[in-house]
């Protein structure tokens, strides 16, 4: 169980991120956020604590008593690791929350209030996240994103491109990678933000209106996603080509600080897990796509096409410096963060980003497979 932490300082700037991403894009009849997470401090943040776990049995146990678990429904590893009961198989001993999320925004406010233990969000909330100083590392790249988050718009929408979004209402999760597609979409075709009336909405909230026809479009992942595009909908652009062009988004996996200095060993041999189920997706995909189907509520036929989509990494593919790195603080993906934080700055969404260095000592390599 974590212990409770004094998070005054993070709630207040909590308030200010609220302030700022209310203002951005003007969400009009969007959904206001119930909970933000913290924004970027004005000033460079001192680096949150990443110390390496300890090895020593004195100050690190072997297994906790009760491992509370962040997931998003994406048809990723760790959704499979659930499916199949995995971790419940390896840990016996061990009691497992699973609690849902539907963005990574709820899961950095989780961690920073201290609800959860490990979590899935995506790699625009870790970037700001790691700005503002939430304790938490990266230990593992759950997915880099492809076709799996596009953006849908109706086809009586009288729209053909990113170009003709000016005047129309698109829906998207703030403070999201889809969020940061959709900015990046718009700056790369040269369409102010300011002319589309851009909604703040979470998945469900986004279908929902979607079979309202109270918006033209959205940015949003999979399995959403399909059911926008079944109904009346089609892609116009997805994660997969802007990160071609150099915008790269991902889904993250984050460990409360204080939880991995003291479970260093449940840690890697969860990152174990996670290959495992990596290793059945490519040796079996018709396999893993039955055992997510009922999880997405949908054919395993869609379900193996979204895991399609989407590039799992072992954790000793991680371990290359393109992506994680080998602990030597030479890691690509650090670098992929503070470009992020770069775009959000100059997108007005965060007021400032550190250094790349904060970028790197957030990068927690001890579980992967070197």
């Amino acid at each position: 169980m974590i212990k409770n932490r004094s998070l005054s300082a993070l709630f207040i700037l909590s308030i200010a991120f609220t302030i700022l991403m209310t203002a951005c894009g003007g969400n009009g009849g969007g959904k206001p956020a119930a909970t933000d997470p913290p924004s970027a401090a004005t000033d460079k943040p001192a680096p949150a604590d990443t110390t390496q776990p300890s090895s020593d049995n004195n100050t690190a146990e072997a297994l906790p008593k009760e491992v509370k678990i962040g997931f998003q429904v994406i048809p990723n590893a760790e959704l499979l690791v659930k499916a199949l009961g995995l971790a419940e198989k390896k840990f016996p001993d061990v009691k497992f929350n699973w609690v849902q999320f539907d963005s990574g925004r709820d899961v950095n406010t989780a961690i920073a209030s201290g609800s959860i233990d490990l979590g899935l969000a995506g790699s625009v909330p870790v970037a700001i996240g790691l700005a503002s100083q939430l304790p938490y590392h990266v230990y593992f790249l759950h997915d880099i994103i492809g076709d799996n988050e596009s953006l849908a718009v109706r086809n009586d929408a009288g729209i053909e491109s990113v170009k003709d979004l000016a005047g129309k209402k698109i829906a998207v999760p703030f403070g999201s990678t889809t969020h940061f597609s959709l900015l990046a979409a718009l700056k790369q075709d040269g369409v102010d933000p300011k002319s589309v009336t851009i909604l703040d909405l979470q998945p469900p909230d986004i279908v929902a209106a979607w079979t309202r026809k109270d918006i033209d479009g959205a940015f949003v992942w999979q399995p959403s996603l399909a059911k926008l595009v079944a109904d009346n909908g089609k892609v116009i652009v997805s994660a997969k080509t802007l990160s071609e062009n150099g915008s790269i988004t991902a889904d993250v996996g984050v460990v409360h600080t204080s939880f991995s200095k003291q479970y260093p060993q449940f840690v890697k041999e969860y990152v174990g897990l996670l290959d495992e189920a990596i290793a059945l997706y490519r040796s079996k995909p018709e396999d893993a796509a039955k055992a997510l189907a009922p999880l997405l509520s949908q054919p395993e036929a869609d379900t193996l096409s979204q895991m399609n989509e989407l590039v799992w990494l072992t954790s000793a593919e991680q371990a290359d410096a393109k992506y994680l790195g080998n602990g030597s603080g030479n890691s690509g993906f650090a670098q992929v963060l503070k470009d992020t934080g770069e775009f959000l700055v100059e997108q007005k969404t965060i007021p400032s980003a550190p250094d790349v260095a904060v970028y790197q000592q957030g990068i927690y390599t001890g579980a992967l497979t070197k």
